[in-house]
């Protein structure tokens, strides 16, 4: 319940300030992401219910979570904690935005079962839609059952790409055109943690961590081409690792964000920060 989110700006990713920090009473805030959406900058969080204590994983109660928002017209003056209307019992995740309207991946136990506590099988991953980035109702289930952090992109027929974890199995890509009723599903052949789906020039980039090679988890970056993934950088990184960010630059330039825990201090205790690289692509 002390866990709070803390926004910060650069003119160069360089040199950083904070402009904003702000947590929920009684409730965990974590996995905060941004969404550029009608003149605002968002930044969603999803929040356990812990009471005024730590809890345990085994505590975690799915069907009490709830999304809350910062916003800001102009990155200076934020409003929050709002509570995002809609979101109860779903864990909130990635949000985007098409044709005037944001969409944001939450997911929920099937039919809100009271138990188990935690995350099983039995979670579907929804993509809500809201017309003001406050106020959310469901449009579409990506993954009817072990469902997790999903990452999508429309492109301009309305069509959805997307990347979606599946716990600690083989992520899936996921493809559907409006209505949204109907889904492709393709194995990726590797878990992807966290996952990143963006537009570098006219290619998809893939982010995530990975656990294969036997070198522990890494942060790793992919093209995506057709169903299968091509990676191009395994990032400084390892323990917790993962949630990369990515703004393009140019087609053939970008910089990217991701945290890690591979480093340690003078004790040997992990230091969790979060690292930057600069990326080009050689004609």
């Amino acid at each position: 319940p002390t866990s709070s989110i803390i926004i910060l700006a650069s003119d160069d990713t360089r040199s950083w300030k904070q402009v904003h920090q702000f947590g929920v009473a009684l409730r965990d805030t974590r996995d905060p992401h941004f969404l550029e959406f009608r003149d605002k900058l968002f930044v969603y969080t999803g929040t356990w219910s812990s009471g005024d204590r730590s809890l345990s994983p085994s505590e975690y109660d799915l069907n009490l979570h709830l999304g809350y928002a910062a916003w800001s017209e102009d990155g200076e003056t934020w409003h929050s904690p709002v509570m995002l209307e809609g979101t109860f019992g779903h864990y909130i995740w990635r949000a985007n935005t098409f044709a005037g309207r944001a969409f944001l991946c939450g997911r929920r136990k099937l039919e809100f079962e009271v138990r188990p506590r935690g995350e099983g099988r039995r979670v579907e991953s929804l993509m809500l839609e809201s017309e003001d980035g406050l106020i959310w109702r469901k449009r579409a289930v990506f993954q009817e059952i072990e469902g997790d952090e999903t990452a999508f992109q429309f492109e301009t027929d309305g069509k959805i790409v997307a990347i979606g974890r599946r716990g600690r199995a083989n992520a899936q890509l996921l493809q559907a055109r409006p209505p949204y009723d109907r889904w492709e599903r393709h194995d990726l052949g590797r878990y992807i943690g966290g996952p990143l789906l963006v537009r570098w020039g006219n290619r998809y980039v893939v982010g995530g961590r990975k656990t294969v090679g036997g070198n522990g988890p890494k942060t790793s970056m992919y093209w995506l081409v057709g169903h299968q993934l091509h990676e191009f950088a395994e990032l400084p990184s390892g323990g917790d690792t993962s949630y990369p960010g990515f703004i393009e630059l140019s087609p053939t330039k970008a910089v990217m964000s991701w945290y890690s825990s591979h480093k340690t201090d003078e004790n040997g205790k992990p230091i969790t920060a979060i690292y930057m690289a600069e990326l080009e692509i050689a004609e």
